[in-house]
């Protein structure tokens, strides 16, 4: 059977929030087992509705619906619009038991749920180390100086109004959590795409060039080497920039978000955008740079987001997000219900520039087609990729390998666990290997 004559299959989306109490307080052995049940539940229950529908003939069709009746919903009854109720049930959401506080947490965007490579304000991931703010954007300042009197000629301090008077830019960027996968690195940890891969959104920013901003303030371009970027959070976020991401023209002081002011859980009224490194280095609520000439060692770069290897040693300053790519449909906790035509769909994202081409397998990495990358491919954007696929039935290894335009191609785990060992945290890009069993049901699974 081909793809031209093959019989649309049905996909059945991941299941959400089916997470109790009970679950949440659950040990991970006795999680999982309630994981599992949770999942076969929901999906044999929607089953049987799909079944149903289709014996009985379809009145949607038949007879004309109330909407096509009646007067609707006036013009502006929500001044801002929200999605349809129906859609309430796509969310980001919290890991159960990753973190005992829920200000310094993380959520995870429902990658399996969205389209092309914009992720919705609303749905956008977040990581918190202290909580969020609201903050009054007339009373926010950022100051820029210098770590010595002779670093800077003319340190400044300016208003939310003088930033948005300057020139702006506007760029399409994804940003990863450096802890991105990170659960995944000892063995499967979590069912679902959303989970395993959903500290990752892409929006368009809008903001000024920090690199004019400095100009303005004339910096030593000679000893002036870093930065240091500092949040207005109690976490007290300080993270250092090198200069030549400065001077290349592509940081950014971002204040607008997907054509609007970023939202108060991204930063607003002002964040640092950092294109193509780990989302730590993005800090939100800026209200200072300071420019130096070395590293600053801050604890968020110097305890936090390294890389444990093998022989108990950190490796420091890693911060670029290495070329990487997730299948999201089909993906863990979503259902096959026919044999027939599919439309495989993923993400693929480096750090590195552009990506080149992803290949993807239905054979656990026997057998690699190319798959189509839609446009438009961009720099250190994600790049939404497709490859038709007929499923006949039989247990299948669905997984994406991505390579950027620098050459650098995702690795196995195999690969990455030979050199960084099992017991690291961040900076895992290794390939993603989803299950389709026999019934339908897609699993996460590692390959030994």
């Amino acid at each position: 059977m081909t793809v031209d004559d093959a019989a649309p299959g049905r996909l059945l989306r991941a299941p959400e929030n089916l997470l109790s109490a009970e679950q949440l307080r659950a040990a991970p052995e006795q999680r999982r087992r309630l994981l599992r049940g949770a999942f076969a539940t929901a999906a044999a229950a929607l089953a049987a509705g799909a079944a149903r529908a289709q014996a009985a003939g379809d009145d949607n069709i038949l007879s004309l619906p109330p909407h096509s009746l009646a007067l609707g919903q006036p013009v502006a009854l929500e001044g801002y619009g929200k999605p349809s109720k129906y859609e309430a049930n796509l969310q980001r959401r919290q890991s159960p038991g990753l973190t005992p506080t829920r200000q310094a947490s993380v959520s995870f965007a429902p990658l399996q749920g969205l389209f092309g490579i914009v992720t919705p304000s609303g749905l956008h991931f977040e990581r918190h180390h202290q909580g969020w703010w609201d903050i009054d954007p007339s009373k926010h300042r950022l100051m820029v100086n210098g770590s010595d009197a002779q670093m800077l000629r003319r340190p400044m301090v300016f208003t939310m109004d003088e930033l948005m008077r300057l020139p702006s830019v506007s760029r399409f960027h994804f940003i990863e959590c450096g802890a991105n996968t990170g659960m995944e690195w000892g063995n499967v940890a979590v069912p679902t795409v959303q989970y395993t891969h959903g500290m990752l959104s892409c929006s368009e920013f809008t903001g000024v060039r920090l690199i004019d901003v400095l100009e303005m303030c004339g910096y030593d371009r000679k000893r002036g080497r870093f930065l240091l970027a500092e949040g207005a959070d109690g976490s007290s976020m300080t993270r250092t920039i090198p200069m030549e991401l400065v001077e290349s023209g592509d940081v950014l002081l971002a204040y607008g978000q997907n054509g609007e002011m970023l939202r108060p859980e991204n930063g607003y009224p002002l964040r640092l955008v950092v294109p193509g490194v780990q989302g730590v280095s993005w800090v939100k609520y800026l209200r200072r740079v300071e420019v130096g000439d070395m590293p600053y060692a801050t604890k968020d770069e110097d305890v936090h987001y390294v890389d444990l290897m093998p022989d108990g040693q950190h490796r420091q300053y890693t911060s670029i997000q290495e070329v990487k790519s997730v299948v999201t449909t089909p993906s863990g906790g979503q259902v096959l219900l026919d044999k027939g035509f599919y439309n495989i769909s993923g993400l693929a994202w480096s750090g590195r520039g552009r990506i080149k081409k992803v290949d993807v397998s239905v054979d656990g990495g026997r057998n690699w087609r190319a798959a189509v990358l839609q446009t438009p491919v961009m720099d250190r954007c994600l790049t939404r990729f497709t490859l038709p696929w007929t499923w006949d039935g039989k247990p299948a290894l669905v997984m994406s390998r991505a390579t950027d335009e620098t050459g650098q191609v995702q690795a196995t785990y195999q690969q990455m666990r030979a050199v960084r060992g099992r017991r690291s945290i961040y900076h895992n890009n290794s390939i993603q290997t989803w299950l389709v069993q026999e019934s339908g049901e897609v699993k996460n699974v590692q390959l030994s």
